[in-house]
Order: structure tokens, then C-alpha cells, then sequence
């Protein structure tokens, strides 16, 4: 079942100004220090659809709570999907985005999994912008931070039968984020979940939706107790793939500067911060390959110094250094291990293009407060 867009033109948005919006003194208080999802802006978007309609009432309003019937559907059948990106502070004071489109395009894919209308490209990017435009002083300006921008999608109609909602909101909320490594870019040891999956053949591993990441917190938690910052996935059907971390797209580095990361089977979520490492590593001259990678490889990789390097990449972090393997059994790799040079090198390439510190080649960068 595909709902496609139905505005026909582009949305015209209706501003209702914030009676409690902090004032300077308070916001700056905050952006001082504000941490990750703890602290919200202003105001928020609103998009209503029906299936009558289609997308209509495009609103700009104050940020609070949503008004939802019990029976809503999202709240029984788990009928939602979300984005995440992010809006960086240039030196000339300037308010970027980076590939949003590839999120608007994400967001449709995610869509038509979970039986969801689909937004349009142009539609979504507006959202960003005119939340910017009300909200843009909330975009921090110290090194390394940045504003987290969160679009989501709900099924909110009244009706507990089991079928596709035919009234859904759409949403956008923005919450400042201090730099993700407080202390400087540090490796980190992950957990191998060997009892649970991330996801199945057919099944929503390559939608970005609530219910992957509820699915994740059992053995993200097993990873906590273990020491670990994050748990890696095997695939559903051998367990003996390498999937992807709990949120997080992973890459190996081998001899030579050839990387690996494993291929699109519709288990792993389509990363835009994977696309772009992709495309940067390609700029080099360096070989990327796109295949299935088992733990196997991984092993006797590292022991052999055929593979020289693990990281994982992902909107709030960018690229994280991995510097070993736990399991019950075993520890591949080694805790005390330094960042890998080339880790570091795409890492710092990155970073520079979305706070417009180097030039953007590819036309990744979209300008939201013009």
C-alpha cells in the first residue's frame, strides 16, 4: 500500500507566536550546557492529513503537549515513524542543514512500510526552515553543537480496528545538542547481542520507526551492564552477519584503506551519514565495498591486522570509534586501542563540510534561515 503526497502546491504555513518562549537571558543558560534531548525550543510544526484531504493545515505554534484520544492508533499499533538531523551555526552566523532531502526521501521509504501518507520533499524541507525562522536563536553557536531537529509522523485516529490510519499528524520539534564528545573524540567498546535481533526478512529493519528501537533496548541494556557504549546486531536468519548497532551504521577499515560495510538487505536502516562517508572515501581514491561482512571476518581480521580500524557512524555522533567486540566469550579488538587515523581523518572531513568550514563539493549543505 503506497499513500503517496497529496498537496498539489506547496503548504502555506500559519504562525501562532509562543506567549511563554524564553527569553534571551534563559535560552543562553541553556545553550551553555544543554546536553542531548533534554531541552525543547519554542515552537513546533503541525501537519494534519486526512484521507479525505489530504495534507493541509500547516501550522507554526507553541511547543507542548499533543491532545490524543486513548484509542489513537499510534498508541495500539505502533503506526509512526520519526527523522533526525541536524542544524549547524556557520562562523558568518548562518543556519545550515545537511542533506535534508535524503531524510524527506527516508521518511517517504519509512512511510510506505508503515502504511503512512507520504510527505513531499519540498513540503518536509519547509517544515525545517520555518521552524528556523521563529526558532533559530536556539541554534547553538560553540564548537561542535548543534540543533537536533526531530520530524515524526503519527497515527492519531480514534479507531481500534487494524488497518492503515486514515488521520495522521505530522510533527517537527527541535532540541539543542551540546558536542557529542565532550572531552574529545574517544573509542568505544560495543556489545554483541547473540540472543536478540535488530530486525527480520520483510520486516521494518530499513524504516525508521519507534518500534526498531524499542526492540533494541533489552539488549542495549545487556551492553550497559557489560561496560559498552552501544550493541551490535547479526542478522535474523544465520546470526552470523554483522547488521548495524542499536542506531548506528557500522564500517571496517582494512590494509590499504579499503573499506567495508555490510550491503543493504532491508534489515539495515539506509544511513545518510553512511551514504556520505561512502561518497567522501570514494573522493579519495579509496575502495568501498558494500557486501555482507560475518563475525567471523571480523574476527579473524583484526587478529591477523588485515582490518584496522571499526567505526560507526550516525547523526548525533557522527563517527564513533570502535575499539573492541564484547561477548560472553570473548573480546575482539582491544579496549585501550587510540582512534584509527583514517576514522579520524573522514570524521574531521565531515564535520567540516556541515559547519561550513571547508567547501561543500557535493551540494550536501541547504541554508534554512534565508
Amino acid at each position: 500500500m503506497t499513500i503517496a503526497p497529496t498537496s498539489t502546491f506547496p503548504l502555506r504555513f500559519e504562525l501562532t507566536p509562543s506567549q511563554d518562549a524564553r527569553d534571551e537571558a534563559e535560552r543562553e543558560v541553556i545553550l551553555s550546557d544543554p546536553g542531548f534531548g533534554k531541552h525543547f525550543t519554542d515552537h513546533m510544526v503541525k501537519i494534519d492529513w486526512t484521507i479525505a484531504d489530504g495534507w493541509h493545515d500547516a501550522e507554526v505554534i507553541p511547543y507542548g503537549p499533543l491532545l490524543l484520544d486513548p484509542s489513537a492508533a499510534v498508541l495500539h499499533y505502533a503506526q509512526e515513524i520519526f527523522e533526525g538531523l541536524k542544524a549547524y551555526r556557520h562562523a558568518d552566523g548562518s543556519i545550515w542543514t545537511f542533506r535534508p532531502e535524503k531524510n524527506a526521501e527516508r521518511l517517504q521509504r519509512s512511510a510506505r512500510r508503515l502504511a503512512l501518507p507520504e510527505l513531499a520533499t519540498e513540503d518536509f524541507v519547509e517544515s525545517l526552515k520555518q521552524l528556523i525562522a521563529v526558532d533559530g536563536s536556539w541554534v547553538p553557536s560553540a564548537p561542535e553543537t548543534s540543533l537536533y531537529i526531530r520530524p515524526f509522523m503519527i497515527a492519531n485516529e480514534s479507531f481500534l480496528g487494524v488497518r492503515p490510519s486514515q488521520k495522521v499528524g505530522y510533527y517537527v520539534i527541535a532540541s539543542p545538542a551540546g558536542a557529542y564528545f565532550s572531552g574529545g573524540v574517544s573509542p568505544v567498546s560495543i556489545w554483541l547481542s547473540t540472543e536478540y535481533s535488530r530486525a527480520g526478512r520483510g520486516g521494518t529493519g530499513a524504516a525508521k520507526c519507534g518500534g526498531n528501537y524499542a526492540a533494541s533496548l533489552l539488549p542495549q541494556q545487556e551492553a550497559y551492564e557489560n561496560g559498552c557504549a552501544q550493541v551490535l546486531f547479526l542478522d535474523g536468519e544465520t546470526g552470523e552477519h554483522v547488521d548495524e548497532l542499536g542506531g548506528m551504521n557500522v564500517f571496517f577499515v582494512h590494509q590499504g584503506g579499503k573499506i567495508v560495510t555490510p550491503r543493504l538487505t532491508g534489515t539495515i536502516l539506509e544511513g545518510i551519514t553512511r551514504d556520505s562517508i561512502i561518497q567522501l572515501a570514494k573522493d579519495r581514491g579509496l575502495t568501498v565495498e558494500e557486501r555482507d561482512v560475518t563475525i567471523d571476518e571480523w574476527r579473524e581480521g583484526v587478529a591477523s591486522g588485515e582490518i584496522t580500524e571499526v567505526f560507526a557512524c550516525g547523526t548525533a555522533a557522527v563517527i564513533t570509534p570502535i575499539s573492541a567486540l564484547k561477548s560472553p566469550g570473548e573480546t575482539i579488538g582491544d579496549e585501550n586501542a587510540a582512534a584509527g587515523e583514517l576514522t579520524m581523518s573522514i570524521r574531521q572531513e565531515l564535520t567540516d563540510i556541515q559547519y561550513g568550514r571547508i567547501a561543500d563539493r557535493h551540494g550536501w549543505l541547504t541554508r534554512l534561515d534565508a
